[in-house]
């Protein structure tokens, strides 16, 4: 099938806002990171506290999410598409002019709210714009706004922080948004089945399921690991609560007529495996792209702006990798295309998992690089080749479900290497501690050598000698820390090497093209 010129104009109007807006919402979710010490400084809070600012988006993104085709039935496509954005554009000014962090945890979830349906209908509004064999040039472009807005999001907001203040990391939002609203109104359009539909049923059963799910499991992730988890009484009580209600979620979707999701897209086995590979690889990214920066300030002592900067060299990878995929795409098929990607991801984490403490900026531009082409190739080959079989008139559907476990991918997988980290730093500190015992030579020598240099600047040979004992502890610390970052993404790089054997069961689809 030909695109003619005119055709291609309209296919460029008609994707522009759709994907500005998920470029925002993206944006939103890295953009708040490094800012919240400015946050939670500003409003007198701890650090810990803070963290429900990010949390609180998270966890209505997910509400909001696989609610989208039901709101689509009930508003139209397109009516429901600008009203989320208005909203959304409304609570980023909120956000802006919060003084309480009362005020600015209800705004980012009204923006979670808002911002969580903009990702799955631009999926299918990209995707239903582009012919079925040209589905891979539109994961193309869509799968590079998705990756590029968080990459970019901790720098954008490291440097608006420090040179202007940190509402201006929500203002932002107000100009575009309104742009982006106007191109909507104009352009977007509703094909028949993303229309209104008269009369449709609330399932408020499943919106009430769906609800207390993701909120109890979004705390227990969230608060865990600082709870030291299931050994405190609160996190079983919250994460049992949030099993049962996520088993009464499925099991209502299932077995009732007029729901909020349609489960039955995953009988489809290209949409199933690669809805789960997707899920797996978006927690390894964002749990990478969460802990890197922190890694970089708390051991190397990375300004958040720097530490914004080192994030760059992901969307480089990610803007050569949009270069080469129509080229590599001719020569090989999406599936091979995924592993590449994959095999980039596993990469990555092993250089990571080779890192020190007299690491410069430039010695993690590699493995920051492929992890960013790497995402690129491989989810842009899982989306095109999961929802090839899909029909348009499921694929609103389908968007959602696929986005909210992405989503969750991301939340379980940071949390899981918060937890992992925490765990091997333990470990590494309780086998580097036996050795600073006066019966190893190294540590003897290690302790008069810095007792000597100390001797000059204090009182007595006593004090000298006890700065000398806690200059080395503090290096254990340090190092044993640096360990549990090196073990976290160690797992990284064998939990994406796991996922190429799916790959293999992925069925490449045969298009014939229209003369």
């Amino acid at each position: 099938m030909e695109v003619d010129a005119k055709s291609d104009k309209h296919v460029v109007l008609l994707i522009a806002p759709v994907l500005i807006a998920v470029f925002m919402f993206t944006l939103d979710e890295t953009i708040s990171n490094v800012a919240l010490t400015y946050i939670a400084g500003s409003m007198s809070v701890s650090l810990n506290e803070s963290t429900w600012i990010v949390t609180s988006y998270l966890v209505s993104s997910c509400i909001a999410i696989p609610s989208v085709s039901f709101m689509c039935r009930l508003m139209g496509r397109k009516s429901y598409f600008i009203t989320s954005l208005v909203v959304f554009i409304f609570s980023s000014f909120l956000c802006a002019i919060s003084n309480s962090m009362v005020m600015i945890v209800l705004a980012r979830f009204l923006q979670g709210l808002g911002g969580g349906s903009l990702l799955p209908l631009g999926q299918s509004i990209t995707m239903e714009a582009f012919p079925p064999e040209e589905r891979s040039k539109a994961m193309a472009i869509f799968g590079f706004i998705v990756i590029f807005g968080p990459i970019i999001g901790p720098l954008l907001g490291g440097w608006i922080t420090e040179n202007y203040s940190w509402p201006w990391i929500y203002l932002i939002n107000i100009p575009i948004g309104i742009f982006t609203l106007m191109l909507a109104h104009y352009y977007l359009e509703d094909p028949p089945y993303a229309k209104k539909q008269k009369n449709p049923n609330i399932d408020f059963i499943g919106i009430i399921f769906l609800s207390i799910w993701i909120v109890f499991l979004q705390v227990v992730l969230d608060k865990g690991n600082d709870a030291d988890w299931f050994n405190t009484t609160w996190i079983c009580w919250f994460f049992g609560i949030s099993c049962i209600f996520g088993i009464a979620f499925f099991v209502s979707q299932l077995c009732r007529k007029n729901t909020l999701v349609d489960l039955t897209v995953f009988k489809d086995k290209n949409y199933n495996i690669g809805s789960w590979a997707q899920t797996i690889l978006m927690a390894v990214f964002l749990a990478s792209g969460t802990i890197l920066p922190s890694m970089l300030q708390n051991l190397l002592g990375y300004t958040a702006y720097v530490s914004g900067l080192s994030m760059c060299a992901r969307g480089l990878g990610s803007l050569a990798a949009v270069f080469s995929y129509p080229i590599l795409s001719k020569y090989v098929n999406d599936k091979f295309v995924g592993i590449l990607g994959i095999t980039c991801l596993s990469l990555g984490g092993i250089f990571f998992g080779m890192i020190n403490l007299e690491i410069s900026l430039e010695s993690i531009t590699l493995p920051n690089a492929l992890f960013g082409a790497g995402l690129f190739y491989s989810m842009t080959a899982l989306i095109s080749l999961s929802c090839a079989t899909i029909p348009n008139e499921k694929m609103t559907n389908a968007s959602g479900l696929q986005n909210l476990l992405k989503t969750l991918g991301g939340a379980v997988g940071t949390s899981l290497a918060t937890t992992f980290i925490s765990r091997y730093t333990q470990k590494h500190q309780y086998m580097l501690v036996g050795n600073l015992t006066d019966l190893n030579s190294v540590y003897v020598d290690k302790i008069h050598s810095l007792s000597s240099a100390f001797l000059p600047r204090v009182i007595d040979s006593l004090t000298a000698d006890y700065m000398a004992q806690i200059s080395v502890y503090n290096q254990m610390l340090q190092q044993s820390h640096l360990w549990g970052y090196v073990e976290t993404f160690r797992i990284f790089a064998i939990a994406c090497l796991v996922m190429i054997p799916l790959i293999f069961l992925l069925k490449s689809p045969k298009f014939h093209n229209e003369k």
